[in-house]
């Protein structure tokens, strides 16, 4: 059972400050986009998933999301395969906010990464080890619900709460990235990737600026085959293309196509972020820049007893990374906090 985790109190000011800015990896441009745009009823009312839960259980109390430090999963979903249906999050991205100090992190979790999902959630069919992407699927297919599994899962592997939740579906994110008219991005290092619409066609990336459509920016960000020997990582790929589409986002052109991208927004992402939030979110985005800090989960790929290749974290680096986000997050075990006021001196 998964030790409750608490906040640890911070100091008392005169007055709070709210979120300065939110800013995340590629598929938080759907929710860039759509915080200026929600306001619009049936966007946000087709777009908005409850988890059927006030917090994380991993949480003493809630959090407010423009006074506490939060994280949210960015999730994108290839579904395209299987019509919509059951489709898998390729893509899961844990990102933390701390409105106070304007910091912000972001740790990717490896899609082939080992995790068992109970029985009692999923039942006796679907329970057992499985790779992270196929939460989604799972969560699903099982009736216990697509975004809650995939939260729940991350929150259990990392041991920290899942405040908030934004996926959206990769074709999608190739519609909005068209409807913005493409977004340019200086390509560090060659490389080709298969195209997702058509496996046989092959994009070729040449280093220098490059404008890119939806179809060229997926290929983009998913490359990660052929890594190997490449200096210019997917991460470092995913970050760019944040920089250049928060900027294109908005741009005044894009901010004013309030009906080209509802029916795009409201069919292709699902979040549990609040209007008042996602409101909060895109008013915030024309601050001054945060401190942005990245956590890599260091591992390799092995097949294990089942034949199956996984990503197979290295222990010391996963413990590492969980301590980061604990402390980015202000939180720590229960057990540890009573030691903690334990070592505190008396003031008798």
């Amino acid at each position: 059972m998964a030790k409750q985790v608490v906040r640890v109190r911070r100091r008392k000011k005169k007055k709070k400050k709210r979120m300065r800015r939110i800013v995340s990896f590629l598929f938080i441009l759907a929710l860039l986009i759509g915080g200026g745009f929600y306001y619009v009823s049936k966007v946000y009312t087709a777009s908005y998933q409850d988890l059927d839960r006030e917090k994380s259980d991993l949480r003493a109390e809630a959090v407010d999301i423009g006074d506490d430090p939060i994280s949210i999963l960015l999730m994108g979903v290839e579904d395209y395969s299987t019509n919509g249906a059951a489709g898998r999050a390729d893509t899961q991205i844990v990102m933390t906010l701390d409105p106070d100090t304007n910091n912000m992190t972001m740790t990717s979790i490896p899609r082939d990464t080992k995790v068992d999902i109970p029985a009692y959630k999923v039942g006796e069919k679907y329970a057992g080890s499985h790779k992270l992407n196929a939460t989604y699927s799972l969560g699903e297919v099982s009736g216990y619900g697509a975004e809650k599994l995939a939260v729940e899962t991350v929150e259990d592997y990392l041991e920290i709460p899942i405040d908030k939740f934004a996926s959206v579906n990769f074709e999608g994110f190739m519609d909005i990235v068209d409807l913005m008219g493409g977004v340019t991005i200086d390509v560090k290092e060659g490389f080709w990737e298969r195209s997702s619409l058509d496996h046989d066609k092959k994009i070729q990336f040449e280093k220098g600026p490059t404008k890119m459509t939806g179809e060229e920016a997926l290929a983009f960000v998913r490359m990660r085959k052929r890594d190997v020997g490449l200096t210019y990582t997917r991460d470092e790929r995913q970050r760019q293309f944040l920089k250049a589409s928060i900027d294109e986002a908005l741009s005044a052109g894009n901010l004013l196509k309030v009906n080209d991208f509802t029916d795009v927004l409201g069919k292709s992402v699902s979040t549990n972020l609040k209007l008042s939030e996602l409101y909060a979110v895109q008013k915030a985005l024309s601050s001054n820049n945060p401190s942005t800090e990245t956590f890599l989960i260091e591992g390799e790929d092995k097949r294990l007893n089942d034949g199956l290749y996984y990503f197979v974290p290295d222990e010391v680096s996963l413990a590492q990374v969980k301590q980061k986000l604990k402390t980015a997050l202000e939180i720590q075990t229960a057990s540890n906090a009573d030691s903690s006021q334990e070592n505190q001196p008396s003031n008798s």
